[in-house]
């Protein structure tokens, strides 16, 4: 009988006599990660999967031969994370990011603990979906002040992106950025990001890059654009 993910991270991390701690440490993630990862409420990212494979001594291959290939498969197709929906949250509430918790969001965003920590709030007049809020830093996208509030909608896949709208992007080189982005995954495998403030350079992504992508929907200021 084939192991799934969780027990196969479970077995490798026993076998080396570890707790939960040592296991979070080595590896360089938070406990409450390996615990969502051992319990299957969560799964880690390719580079966690190699990460761990390294440390039980076994090879990539022969862990990944005991589970499901769909999640790396998802990552080859353009698809990226999937957000787990948490059931017990009240319809058309959204979790917000706020600057100060967006470097903790990187390494914490697949770790549903983390995402039931963030503050809350609800929008009614959004359509079914998922939301998240995050608040952004800076003046390149003026006229949309720093400390504004993008509200976005969940893309899955990098082919949704529609070219000159606007997006957050949860990145692992850039972090969190909010851009207008032109999608060029097909041609090049990249992704084009322009500020509107005209003062700053657009530039270049690898999609590979893209761990979670956000599709502006609202934003929320106390300040109005002129």
């Amino acid at each position: 009988m084939k192991k799934e993910l969780n027990e196969s991270i479970r077995a490798i991390r026993k076998s080396l006599g570890m707790t939960q701690d040592q296991f979070a440490n080595e590896l360089g993630i938070k406990r409450s990660l390996v615990g969502a990862y051992e319990e299957g409420r969560a799964e880690p990212r390719l580079e966690l999967i190699c990460k761990i494979a390294a440390l039980g001594n076994v090879s990539v291959e022969d862990l990944l031969g005991v589970v499901s290939y769909d999640n790396i498969i998802k990552v080859n197709k353009g698809n990226v994370r999937p957000i787990e929906e948490d059931l017990y949250k009240p319809k058309n509430t959204i979790e917000l990011v706020p600057v100060k918790a967006a470097a903790g969001y990187l390494n914490g965003y697949s770790d549903p603990e983390f995402i039931q920590e963030l503050p809350r709030f609800s929008l009614p007049i959004l359509n079914s979906g998922t939301y998240r809020a995050f608040e952004i830093s800076g003046d390149s996208m003026l006229p949309l002040e720093s400390g504004t509030i993008i509200v976005g909608e969940h893309v899955a896949t990098l082919s949704e992106i529609k070219s000159g709208k606007t997006y957050v992007l949860v990145t692992k080189s850039e972090g969190v950025v909010y851009k207008r982005v032109f999608n060029y995954v097909d041609e090049n495998g990249k992704l084009f990001l322009v500020s509107d403030n005209r003062q700053y350079a657009p530039y270049q992504i690898d999609a590979m890059e893209v761990m979670e992508i956000w599709s502006a929907k609202a934003f929320i200021s106390l300040n109005f654009p002129e």
